[in-house]
């Protein structure tokens, strides 16, 4: 919270910046204390063989981060200043959130892309490719806020022939974290979890 209250204090800094940089850094929280002191054979337990361990839940999220935040930079690049307050992803961008990127029982439960399903087995240097990868996000975000977020759009890198604005995307980095570290906490509150 410290870095998100440091944020809010500079003049004409976006609501949605502020707002997107303290989930980040409440989610860098959530994961060290989800993996923090776990031995490697409870950071790859598995509840079932077709679900994933709490390492692999934050090594999709290292992956998925890594496709996306390079497809937004490309996009910003050159593009005008025209700050936007709020981010207001459009029909498209918003079904996609609410069907695929929230936790909610109304969201779709799909197979993850070939190109961002983690490994077999997971190491421990998965906290800090985590935590490097919020701080990159963090540093576009910078970058981007003087951009008008609602307008630039960036092709996905995972889905072929769709495009969502970078604010749209910068929604569905936070949100598809704030899933996933949900999905590693019900992985280690399982009752079958070693202890």
């Amino acid at each position: 919270m410290i870095r998100a209250m440091a944020v809010s204090e500079e003049r004409g800094v976006p609501a949605w910046s502020v707002r997107l940089a303290a989930d980040l850094d409440a989610y860098d929280q959530a994961a060290r204390n989800l993996v923090g002191e776990l031995t490697e054979e409870q950071l790859n337990w598995q509840p079932a063989p077709d679900s994933w361990s709490v390492g692999q839940c934050i090594e999709h999220l290292c992956i998925t981060n890594e496709a996306y935040l390079p497809a937004i930079s490309v996009a910003v690049r050159e593009q005008p200043d025209s700050p936007v307050e709020q981010i207001t992803p459009g029909w498209f961008g918003l079904w996609f959130i609410r069907s695929f990127i929230e936790s909610s029982p109304v969201a779709k439960r799909a197979p993850a892309p070939t190109k961002i399903r983690p490994t077999a087995h997971v190491g421990a240097s998965v906290l800090a490719r985590f935590l490097a990868g919020n701080e990159s996000c963090r540093e576009l975000m910078t970058r981007v806020r003087a951009k008008n977020v609602n307008r630039i759009r960036f092709w996905n890198p995972l889905i072929p022939g769709i495009r969502f604005t970078v604010g749209t995307g910068l929604e569905i980095i936070v949100g598809h974290e704030r899933r996933h570290l949900l999905q590693a906490e019900r992985v280690l509150h399982s009752p079958n979890f070693p202890r």
